[in-house]
Formats: C-alpha cells, sequence, structure tokens
C-alpha cells in the first residue's frame, strides 16, 4: 500500500472490516514475499504525464500484481486519460464498500472502475486561429443549434408537460438535429479549402464518453469485470445493457424510429429478448467453435432465426386477440407475415466483436490494439453490441408496425395508446419510408463517401447515436450509379472549392481597388471641388 501514513491507516481499517485476512505492507523489506495487489493512493492531483510515467513504472516493478488507483477528489483528470492509465482498478473517491470490492475483485484476477462524475478540464482553453467566412458560418450555426437543443433538453427533463407540447419539443429538437446535419454537409466538407473547422466534442467523434451537444453530461462509469475472460466479459456487457434497455428509454438520436411506436413495455421486452437470444446463440457458437470464414456466415445465417424467436418472445407464445370475428395467436401471426431477412448495410463487420466475446481476441480501437478486459474495448464493445440490439429492434418494429396497420385489434397491445388511431399510424409510417429513402438515396452514399458509419448507442436513459470513422471504399465500391451520382457531386465541389475561393478572393480584391482607388477618389475630388467653390463665394460676399 502506497500512501501517507494517515491515509494509510484510514485505509487498514476499511480493509480490515471485510473480515478476512490481508496482510498490508507499507514498505516490502527483505524475505516478504511478492505482493499480490498493489495500492496506490494519491493524496494530491500529479501533472498528467507523470501520473501516466509512475502507473507505468509501478506496473513494471510488481508485474504480475495488479495496480488498484485511488483518485483524490477534485482531481480534474479527463475521463478518457483515466481510461488509458495502466491500471487494473481505478477508484475516484473510494468509499469503504467500494474499496472491499475493488480489493476482491482484483486479487481474484478480474478488474474494476468507478468514475462517478465527468471531470471538467483544467487550464483554459487554447486560443483559436482567425475565423474564414465557412468557419464563421458553421460554428455561428452550431451554436445556435447548441443553445436550442440545450434549451429542449431542461424542458423536458423537468417533466410535467402537457402532451401536446412535449410532441412539439420532441419535434423542435428534430427538427434541430436535421438542421446542424444540413449545415454540417454545407460547410463541413469545404475545410480544405475554408480554413480549418474546431474540433467538434460529442456524436461526430468515435470517443464512446464524449456527450451530444444540449445533452447532459454522463453521470459516470462503473466496469467491475470478474474474470478477464470471454464469459467474463459478455456477463459485463450483459448486465450492463440489461440495465439500460430495462428501464424508460427516449429517442435523442435525432432520426425518428419505428421503435418509438411500440409501448415502453414491449419495447422493453424486445431489447431484452434480443438480448437473450444473443446471448444462446453466442453459447450455440462456442459448441461449434467454427473458422473465421465460417463464423461469420454462420452468424448471418442465424439472424433471421434469432429475430423471429425475439419477436416471439415480445408477443408472447400464449396470446390471442380477435381477428375478423375469430381468435388468433399473435406471435405465429407475426413470425409468418413479417419478413426478417433483410440484412440492414450499416451493421458493421460482426467479425471485430464475434472474435473477442467468443475468444476475448484483443481489439482494434482507435488505432489501437487493446486486450479485451481494456476498459476503452470494454466500451467499443458496449457500443457495438447496443448497435446491434437497436438496428435489429428497428428492423423487428418496422413489421409490428406494417402488422398493426392491418390488424387493429393489435394496436391496444403492442403499440403507444397515440396510435391507435389510423390516422397517427398511417402518418408515422410514410414518415418512416420517407426516411428511408432519403437515407438510402442521399445519406448513405455521403456517409460511404466520408468514412462514416453511424451507430446507436444506450446511455443515460436514451437511445444515443454516434458517427464513427473508419475505412468504407469497399461498401462505396457496391453502390448503384445513381446513389455514386452524389458522391461525385461531393467530390466536384471539393474540387471546385479552391477556385471558387481565389475568384471570389479576386472578385473582392477588385471591388476594394474600385471602392478605393477610383470610386473614392472621385468622391474626393468632387468634394474638394465643391469645398473650394464654396470657400471662393464665401469670400467674395465677405468683400461685398
Amino acid at each position: 500500500m502506497l500512501a501517507d501514513p494517515l491515509r494509510r491507516e484510514g485505509l487498514v481499517q476499511w480493509l480490515g472490516a471485510d473480515g478476512r485476512s490481508y496482510r498490508l505492507l507499507g514498505e516490502r523489506q527483505p524475505g516478504d514475499p511478492a505482493p499480490q495487489l498493489v495500492i496506490w493512493s494519491l493524496d494530491s492531483p500529479l501533472p498528467p504525464e507523470r501520473l501516466e510515467a509512475e502507473a507505468h513504472h509501478l506496473l513494471d516493478r510488481w508485474q504480475p500484481a495488479p495496480v488498484l488507483l485511488l483518485l483524490p477528489p477534485g482531481h480534474r483528470y479527463p475521463t478518457a486519460f483515466l481510461l488509458a492509465l495502466p491500471v487494473q482498478g481505478l477508484l475516484d473517491g473510494a468509499e469503504p464498500a467500494s474499496l472491499r470490492e475493488a480489493v476482491a475483485t482484483l486479487l481474484a484476477g478480474g478488474r474494476m472502475v468507478e468514475i462517478p462524475s465527468g471531470p471538467a478540464e483544467e487550464g483554459e482553453p487554447p486560443p483559436q486561429p482567425p475565423q474564414g467566412l465557412g468557419q464563421w458560418l458553421l460554428s455561428s450555426g452550431l451554436a445556435q443549434i447548441d443553445a436550442e437543443l440545450r434549451t429542449c433538453a431542461r424542458l423536458l427533463q423537468h417533466g410535467g408537460l402537457h402532451p401536446l407540447a412535449e410532441l412539439v419539443l420532441e419535434g423542435r429538437r428534430r427538427e434541430l438535429a436535421m438542421a446542424r446535419n444540413l449545415l454540417l454537409w454545407l460547410w463541413g466538407p469545404l475545410q480544405m479549402a475554408w480554413g480549418t473547422f474546431p474540433e467538434r466534442t460529442g456524436g461526430e467523434s468515435g470517443n464512446p464518453d464524449a456527450p451530444e451537444p444540449g445533452e447532459p453530461a454522463p453521470a459516470g462509469l462503473s466496469l467491475t469485470l470478474r474474470q478477464r475472460s470471454a464469459e467474463g466479459i459478455w456477463e459485463l456487457l450483459r448486465r450492463r445493457l440489461q440495465e439500460a434497455a430495462g428501464g424508460e428509454l427516449s429517442n435523442r438520436s435525432g432520426a425518428l424510429l419505428a421503435l418509438d411506436g411500440l409501448h415502453p413495455e414491449r419495447r422493453r421486452d424486445l431489447l431484452l429478448a434480443l438480448l437473450e437470444q444473443f446471448e444462446q446463440l453466442r453459447g450455440r457458437l462456442q459448441q461449434q467453435q467454427p473458422g473465421a470464414e465460417a463464423l461469420v456466415g454462420t452468424w448471418q445465417e442465424l439472424q433471421p432465426e434469432l429475430r423471429r424467436q425475439a419477436l416471439r418472445r415480445m408477443a408472447g407464445s400464449y396470446v390471442q386477440l380477435p381477428a375478423g370475428g375469430v381468435l388468433r395467436p399473435v406471435a405465429d401471426t407475426l413470425v409468418e407475415g413479417a419478413s426478417l431477412q433483410e440484412v440492414d448495410p450499416e451493421l458493421p463487420d460482426p467479425m471485430a466483436m464475434l472474435a473477442t466475446l467468443l475468444q476475448a481476441r484483443p481489439l482494434l480501437v482507435e488505432g489501437r490494439l487493446l486486450g479485451p478486459d481494456e476498459p476503452q474495448a470494454l466500451l467499443y464493445l458496449e457500443m457495438l453490441l447496443a448497435n446491434w440490439l437497436i438496428r435489429n429492434a428497428e428492423l423487428i418494429s418496422a413489421e409490428v408496425l406494417a402488422a398493426c396497420a392491418g390488424w387493429p385489434e393489435l394496436r391496444r397491445y403492442l403499440l403507444r395508446p397515440d396510435l391507435l388511431a389510423t390516422r397517427n399510424l398511417e402518418r408515422l409510417r410514410n414518415q418512416l419510408n420517407a426516411q428511408q429513402r432519403w437515407s438510402t438515396w442521399f445519406q448513405r452514399p455521403v456517409q460511404l463517401y466520408e468514412s462514416r458509419r453511424p451507430l446507436f448507442r444506450l446511455e443515460g436513459g436514451a437511445i444515443d447515436a454516434i458517427q464513427l470513422t473508419e475505412p468504407r471504399d469497399q461498401e462505396l465500391r457496391q453502390l448503384p450509379w445513381l446513389q455514386q451520382m452524389v458522391t461525385l457531386a461531393l467530390e466536384a465541389r471539393d474540387a471546385l472549392a479552391p477556385q471558387l475561393q481565389g475568384l471570389l478572393r479576386s472578385v473582392g480584391d477588385l471591388l476594394v481597388v474600385l471602392l478605393t482607388q477610383v470610386v473614392g477618389r472621385a468622391i474626393g475630388l468632387v468634394g474638394r471641388g465643391i469645398a473650394q467653390g464654396m470657400g471662393r463665394s464665401l469670400s467674395r460676399g465677405e468683400r461685398s
């Protein structure tokens, strides 16, 4: 235990209350056995570079003993920096219970990270370079949209609103999200010609911890990995996703979702059923142990059956409702009429997720190859798994909405109360179809050309969306010719932007010369002639 004497005595008393026979050493003496755990308690915050270097030094010195880092209050270290530290345990503001749990977990070969809140950054922000026209239009527009989003978020969080007012606010948030996307599309790709744009934090980056603008910061992070194996990793992710999907979920993705049309209980049942089916499929693949190519092929072949079983579980195997005067089983009717063979093109390659969850292989995250038990790798895996859950739930929900359009008695059981009216249901379906067409013919080609992949995640009691940057050249080459015309238009615009900038600069310089050298001098000469004429007339008047 590395700590000052007073702090060490307090930690010893906390650990002694556990009733276990721990032997705690402040300094290692000759003849003492190698430690099984190193507890490092910081008295005061260190510079980030020194903290990282000391952590590496402790890890190398006491290897293979794990290191548990106890942070002091008010340290102000960023969450991303803390997750990248080479320590197996990290507690921010440790309590007796959490300390005892962390010690027991690390001694058993697990990992534990407890960060109660997202700390603020230290220091003043770096000076920004001079803004050009495009940068000013982008930054000012985004600032106004963020202010409106924060206002809408505060109003929705307070609660107690009239249902009509709540619908208006939700529509306003979708409108602002579309305005943001339009603004980024207009000015974002011109950054090579109009100067460097400021970095955006949040949904446009690949950082899973970054919040969207206009939304509250994450409440904190809690990762407790009992075993550093595929079973331990899956158990942690399953527990976190069950907690996230088990509560009320709002839509903060900026897009209209078919999942929003389901009743909250049916929505929860569907997500939990998909998670349960994933667990069963994972166990089946572990028993078969197929190769790399056969693994992906088997995974794709079993997806339709997995969706059918999830739909059956959500609808209830023994529920019957009247249809045309005859009782019909809901689950069988929905499964028979649903088309669940479709493959979502926005789903990423499942090989990385499956290889880690089945065989605990390392994972490539933001250009770094990380062990599967690293906190950043765990968060990335959780994001991939949550994206799979949401996208499969979207596909099933769309089929449920189509079935409810021809079976009115089914709406009361599966859909929200406001969708009982035929007009509301058909309006929702038409909006979803229009959104899908717009995404297929325009948004997806742009995302492929810009190497962006939209991912859904479950965070803070809501369905959120981020953009992950990754190469998508193969998908880009497979686009039909009409979608490729969209990418060609973007490429032409990027190519013509520097010439357009030079032309506008030349026209501006010409206007400056005309206004200052020609028009300005002419006005000056005219004014001088008028002044001289008035002076002569005044002198003549005085003589007379």
